[in-house]
């Protein structure tokens, strides 16, 4: 068990590379390195984790510095969902105040292949306004936060995948919802799209494995993807896997 020495790494998480990150710890560094992961909270059962599990956000970059002072993190990665860049800005401020080294641990992205028809925008209002270009129906698999940004496509029909169910109705005109959890398999998305009669994707460029097959079963049908591109990378040390996230951490207890 971890004493009251221990040094104490947070994973900023919410993603499968923190959940791995968290998992490896506890693997090779058991005693060596007391792992605390911090959830934004939004999916309603996330998959049990190794150490500390915190929940909820933390109320800025001033409340995250004071809360990194008064655990005595001694280092942070920032592994949040690529996305995600309000908390990535805040890990930024918080241990630059509270000088406590920090590491982006952040997926590679997705790259378009031979036989894709991509849409590339930098905003989901943007996505938005390219939607009525490529027919009626929709695949949207954005989350729920920038479904808003599709509100004024009344007559557009959205197929919507979530992780967890609503509790409301959504902002949009004529929907369905499907929940669902990666990894998908090719095989599936495809017949979920015929199904459906979909005539486009719109998804972020998230990047990973476990929700890729949706890019393979648009290829093989020769639908448009339209792709919201990322923000850019929180500034600082990025590695793009856990073992070299490992690595780090592993260095940084030498020193």
């Amino acid at each position: 068990m971890p004493g009251a020495d221990t040094p104490r790494v947070l994973i900023l998480g919410g993603t499968a590379e923190a959940a791995a990150l968290a998992r490896a710890l506890a693997d090779t560094c058991s005693g060596l390195v007391a792992v605390t992961t911090s959830l934004a909270g939004r999916t309603r059962k996330p998959a049990a984790l190794p150490g500390r599990v915190r929940r909820g956000g933390f109320g800025g970059a001033a409340a995250l510095a004071a809360y990194l002072t008064e655990q005595r993190i001694a280092a942070v990665v920032d592994a949040t969902h690529p996305f995600a860049a309000q908390i990535s800005a805040n890990a930024v401020a918080a241990c630059a105040a509270a000088d406590v080294p920090r590491l982006v641990l952040s997926r590679p992205a997705w790259t378009p292949r031979p036989g894709d028809n991509w849409v590339e925008v930098d905003t989901m209002e943007a996505a938005a306004g390219a939607v009525p270009r490529f027919g009626r129906r929709a695949f949207l698999t954005i989350g729920v936060q920038d479904l808003g940004a599709f509100a004024g496509l009344a007559d557009i029909w959205f197929l919507v995948r979530l992780i967890d169910k609503p509790a409301g109705a959504l902002p949009l005109a004529d929907y369905r919802i499907i929940t669902g959890r990666g990894p998908f398999t090719a095989a599936a998305e495809r017949s979920l799209m015929e199904d459906h009669r979909v005539e486009m994707l719109v998804t972020k460029a998230s990047g990973g494995a476990a929700t890729a097959a949706k890019l393979d079963a648009a290829r093989y049908l020769g639908m448009p993807v339209i792709m919201v591109c990322r923000p850019p990378v929180a500034p600082g040390t990025t590695v793009c896997d856990v073992s070299a996230a490992l690595a780090w951490i592993r260095d940084g207890l030498r020193t």
